[in-house]
């Protein structure tokens, strides 16, 4: 005779018995994303498939699981004078995130790809390494892409980068300050907002004094005054900060620690209380008389940090692309796994729509983001200049929709802090933030179609490279060159008409290129319903619309997590 339940007959004994679901652990992120396995191929960077296989098993370790939690739920602390009462303006990050910031800097994800001699297709692997490693959290990943985009400003000055690339790019890592000479390696942040500007960086009160004799011998150096309100990594060795010099706005390389072991005036007035991303340590910073070197001339401020805002706009994608695969992988793992009304979730036709959909919309983000990273490593200024844009804008606001389309697959558990989709979901709007907001990431696009006409027409090549594949592309494609041809003869006579439609615009621009590369590149099944929704509207405007047959979604599902 069975020996009842401690609570009682007909009441599972054991936890297991109970339909619970619990995370995914030790699955290969890398792997496993079999779109991202295709565009590193695809793309050149064979060669390195095993790291990524390496740093894809990390990522799904619970491990680093528990990293990411830890991270998120003890945020850093700001520290701005020591026992004795000497000012250190300092911060404080749990040991967490000092662990996820380590492995992500081992596996190259900082400056790497730009050093001479780095092996081929290396902007390409580093983009798909910060997919995989943005699914673990997301916070400590904006030190990891300043240090990155930082390399295309330091190129204004020879002396600058020889001294600072081979430090940003070391694969070493090191909390705490100290002269980074001596240190293993060493990361750059970014100061250049201020409160009443924003992205208006041409309203900087910031000012620069030139003074001879100053820390760095036979460089240019200057005594900055002034305060930046939004700077994200402010523990960094080196900063670029915009400030008013004698000749105008220009860009300056300015050190935490000075050669001589002296600590540089670097005043942490406050860190921000932001909704995502809590493990970033936003600070407001104070200058005064803070030693920097110029990088440029003076008065092309704006003009130096060029590179360095495609580059974290670059970022800004890969990252929402892998957060959009972190949501998906959670939807499909739970779905597969949670019992309802007799069957598996993802047995049920609404359920499968649901996240087909979702998949179909990672597979977009992906296709997209690896051929901007192909870009760079190919020197496509021209692709670069519009479509790093073009694509910030969409998959920013793409993004928000898919996290929380993933939440509703999980249930009540999905708005649980604990499962992490609801830190997800937190994080999911600030990629909008990286670098102009979407209304100045749509008029930057607009732009370019006005003074580099050239890069439009390039964007617009890339798109055709799929022309006479389906006629509903080839109809996208005629009426967003018809748009772009009329807005631009109407620029002259209406401009503001002009900049009222410019979401419309990138919007579409964003679909037809992801079309594009889905229609050469990905199997039937998806190129063919995200032709049938995105592009010609077939679907609704939310995701589980999609107006194709369950053998169809059951395809897509399985490429996106093989069992």
């Amino acid at each position: 005779m069975p020996t009842p339940s401690r609570y009682g007959d007909g009441v599972a004994d054991t936890d297991e018995e109970l339909n619970l679901v619990s995370a995914p652990s030790d699955l290969d992120l890398f792997g496993t994303h079999l779109a991202l396995v295709e565009a590193v191929r695809r793309h050149g960077a064979q060669p390195h498939e095993g790291a990524l296989t390496d740093l894809g098993r990390l990522a799904g370790t619970h491990r680093t699981a528990r990293w990411a939690e830890f991270a998120d739920r003890y945020p850093p602390q700001l520290r701005t004078h020591d026992p004795a009462g000497r000012r250190v303006d300092e911060v404080e990050y749990h040991p967490s995130w000092h662990k996820l910031l380590q492995s992500a800097v081992r596996a190259g994800l900082t400056a790497a790809p730009w050093e001479e001699g780095a092996p081929a297709a290396g902007h390409v692997a580093r983009a798909a390494g910060l997919v995989v490693w943005a699914q673990t959290e997301t916070g400590h990943l904006g030190v990891l892409s300043s240090t990155y985009a930082a390399v295309p400003a330091l190129r204004g000055d020879d002396k600058i980068e020889a001294t600072w690339l081979p430090r940003l790019a070391s694969r070493g890592y090191e909390s705490g300050l100290r002269v980074p000479g001596e240190k293993p390696g060493a990361l750059a942040g970014l100061a250049v907002t201020e409160r009443q500007g924003g992205s208006d960086l041409r309203v900087s009160t910031t000012v620069a004094r030139p003074e001879p004799g100053g820390p760095v011998e036979g460089e240019p150096t200057f005594r900055l005054t002034g305060q930046k309100w939004f700077v994200s990594a402010p523990m960094s060795d080196l900063f670029l900060v915009l400030a008013h010099a004698p000749g105008g706005l220009t860009l300056f390389a300015v050190p935490r620690v000075l050669e001589s072991g002296r600590r540089n005036t670097w005043r942490l007035a406050r860190l921000k209380d932001t909704l995502g991303n809590r493990s970033s340590a936003t600070a407001e910073v104070e200058l005064d008389g803070t030693w920097g070197v110029r990088i440029g001339d003076e008065g092309r401020g704006l003009r130096m940090l060029l590179g360095t805002t495609s580059a974290i706009r670059l970022d800004g994608v890969l990252v929402v692309t892998g957060v959009m695969r972190h949501a998906v992988v959670r939807a499909l793992h739970h779905a597969r796994h949670r019992q309802a009304f007799g069957s598996p979730l993802v047995e049920k036709p609404l359920m499968q729509n649901v996240l087909a959909d979702l998949a179909l919309e990672g597979e977009a983000a992906t296709v997209l983001a690896l051929r901007l990273a192909a870009a760079v490593d190919a020197g496509e200024t021209d692709l670069l200049r519009v479509g790093v844009p073009v694509a910030k804008y969409w998959l920013s606001k793409r993004v928000v929709s898919v996290v929380a389309e993933a939440l509703e697959c999980l249930g009540g558990n999905g708005f649980v802090e604990e499962h992490g989709l609801a830190r997800l979901y937190r994080d999911a709007p600030v990629s909008a933030l990286w670098e102009g907001t979407s209304n100045v990431t749509a008029l930057d696009v607009l732009r370019a179609m006005s003074l580099q006409p050239r890069s439009m027409e390039v964007l617009l090549g890339e798109v055709d490279r799929a022309r006479g594949a389906d006629p509903r592309l080839d109809r996208a494609m005629d009426e967003v060159a018809g748009f772009l041809q009329a807005a631009s003869r109407e620029a002259r006579r209406d401009p503001a008409a002009v900049e009222a439609g410019a979401r419309w615009m990138v919007e579409r621009l964003a679909v037809v290129l992801q079309a594009s590369l889905l229609v050469r590149h990905a199997p039937g099944p998806v190129a063919a319903a995200f032709l049938a929704t995105r592009v010609s509207g077939g679907g609704g405007v939310l995701l589980g619309t999609l107006p194709v047959g369950r053998r169809s979604t059951q395809v897509m599902i399985d490429r996106a997590l093989p069992v």
